[in-house]
């Protein structure tokens, strides 16, 4: 799955990331912003959920069975396409899949057996919000207590694990999907 938060929505992280930390000047905005880039990061591996709305690809074995796509929440899936050993992509037909976005928000796709492709690649949509402002007020405050701590604790050489606060603030949104994803229909 590929996918990276885009400059607007880390820039914004980074003003508000300098302001938490007091920092002035641009000096720094280089580290912030790959500290900010982390601590979204671990936030979206801890939460299960992207945060940022943002387009997505996931490369899926033709199988012939449901698959769910591995970022939540999707809000659209946008192309399915025949994957070649080459890395080139041609859409597939209609007819040859089948694509479904649950109630949870959870994307689903099937290649037919009919199709003869062995890969597939979908391009999707997915994120929790439109912009950082607008996530939940303790997600945002974690990443920026996150970026505090990787920021005051930068030289150490054994790393000291997130404070204990940060995945209080993240563990009401935190959705944990075990085993693949299974779906009958």
């Amino acid at each position: 799955m590929t996918s990276v938060l885009e400059s607007p929505a880390i820039d914004a992280v980074v003003a508000e990331a300098k302001a938490y930390l007091r920092a002035e000047g641009t000096h720094e905005d280089g580290l912030i912003g790959r500290l900010a880039g982390s601590a979204v990061a671990l936030c979206e591996a801890f939460v299960g959920q992207w945060l940022v709305v943002r387009e997505g690809t996931e490369i899926v074995p033709a199988i012939g069975g449901w698959q769910r796509l591995q970022a939540i929440p999707v809000s659209a899936i946008t192309a399915v396409e025949a994957l070649a050993v080459d890395g080139s992509a041609v859409a597939l037909p209609m007819d040859d899949y089948e694509i479904d976005i649950d109630a949870a928000g959870a994307g689903w796709v099937r290649i037919g057996s009919s199709s003869e492709t062995a890969r597939a690649r979908v391009k999707f949509v997915a994120g929790m919000a439109t912009e950082w402002r607008d996530l939940p007020e303790p997600l945002r405050q974690g990443v920026l207590r996150l970026v505090a701590h990787f920021y005051s604790h930068r030289s150490d050489e054994i790393g000291t694990g997130p404070p204990a606060a940060v995945t209080a603030l993240w563990r009401p949104w935190r959705r944990i999907v075990v085993g693949q994803g299974v779906r009958h229909a």
